[in-house]
């Protein structure tokens, strides 16, 4: 597959649902290919591409004012909700707060509340009364949508922030990925130009069939604790420092990373080194047919193990991403048989950009753009 045919048009972009794009999800390699391609050598020029990933990852960063914005809008929202039940705590949750957040989010708030006389509905509703109270716009409660959620936009800081109930075990996954992403510096950057690529070519979008950014920043993750020597541990393996028990859930792991700075040391390896690693593992080395990874266990499970080999409902498992907690949690179950090719061709799109393209950190970020239906099929 040629890095430079990459199905990027001029113009502006045409937006619908990308797995009825006739020009995608054809060109993913048979397994023979695969294997032949597991051979190939990192190109030798790798280190010389370096800087310009780590340019774009610097530029993703949010900046200081932006995230002292979101601690003065949850101070706000917090001051507000007291008043009513002064024993309810707002935790920022999500990439907002999980070190993986890029520029110009909107930001992601649980209400952690202790009270059986309202369901969560009733509650909601009552933070909304509350909220447009206070000087907030737009404020919605959104009872009926499968997360039940209130929307707002606070005019002082310009952020938008949807907030829900009781929701604590994100709150812990939040945590859990805070602290992997300040052992090593390179799993931030590694994420953060991952979630860029996956948003440029449209392989980010759930409800198309793609992943979420918490998938990807799960996948990386897993790379990372996979290297050899590894660059991060499992924190969920070690002895335990941090223990909650959340929705019948128990959430136990080593939390104490100050300690684990030097733990990925021994590997030299950078960032762009990694990016190659990373593509060309979900390109050509893993096993679609039978592995789950799992950041739980630091390694692989086969998805006999799990009771994933068959399709329930509307889940399949074509990719399998463990969630570290909600062990029973595909994250990657709402891939379907269409949008696993385009995920598989896109993968290998990056795998050979980043061998062959004499520019790799512009072609392989280039926007995809769906094909515009041809004018005689709409007349027609």
């Amino acid at each position: 597959m040629e890095a430079a045919n990459s199905n990027v048009m001029g113009g502006g972009s045409f937006r619908g649902d990308f797995r009825s794009d006739s020009f995608r999800g054809h060109h993913v390699s048979t397994q023979r290919m695969r294997i032949q391609r597991r051979a190939i050598q990192c190109r030798h020029d790798i280190e010389a591409l370096n800087s310009s990933f780590i340019t774009i990852f610097k530029s993703l960063v949010p900046a200081e004012e932006e995230k002292a914005k979101q601690k003065e809008l949850l101070l706000s929202l917090q001051n507000l909700v007291t008043k009513e039940w002064p024993n309810a705590k707002l935790h920022l949750y999500g990439s907002c707060a999980n070190s993986f957040g890029v520029s110009k989010s909107d930001i992601d708030v649980c209400l952690a509340i202790d009270d059986h006389d309202l369901s969560k509905s009733d509650i909601l509703l009552k933070l909304a009364d509350i909220l447009q109270s206070g000087n907030l716009q737009n404020v919605q409660a959104l009872t009926r949508a499968r997360v039940p959620i209130v929307k707002l936009m606070d005019p002082d800081t310009g952020l938008s922030c949807d907030i829900c109930v009781n929701n604590l075990l994100a709150v812990v996954n939040t945590k859990l990925l805070k602290d992997y992403a300040q052992i090593d510096e390179r799993l931030r950057q590694l994420a953060f130009i991952v979630k860029h690529w996956a948003r440029s070519r449209r392989v980010n979008e759930t409800y198309q069939g793609t992943l979420s950014s918490y998938a990807y920043v799960l996948m990386c993750i897993h790379f990372l604790q996979l290297r050899r020597p590894a660059i991060l541990p499992c924190l969920q393996a070690m002895d335990a420092t941090y223990t909650v028990t959340v929705e019948n859930t128990k959430c136990t792991y080593f939390d104490r990373v100050e300690k684990l700075h030097a733990f990925g040391a021994r590997n030299k390896e950078s960032i762009a080194r990694l990016l190659w690693g990373f593509f060309h593992y979900w390109a050509y080395h893993h096993d679609y047919t039978d592995d789950v990874i799992s950041i739980r266990t630091g390694g692989i499970i086969s998805k006999r193990a799990k009771d994933w080999t068959r399709r329930i409902g509307n889940d399949r498992h074509l990719i399998c991403i463990e969630d570290p907690f909600d062990i029973s949690h595909d994250l990657g179950r709402v891939v379907d048989k269409y949008s696993i090719k385009i995920l598989r061709e896109e993968f290998e799109r990056a795998a050979d950009i980043l061998q062959n393209d004499l520019n790799p950190s512009v072609t392989l970020f280039q926007p995809y753009v769906l094909a515009r239906p041809r004018d005689d099929f709409i007349k027609g």
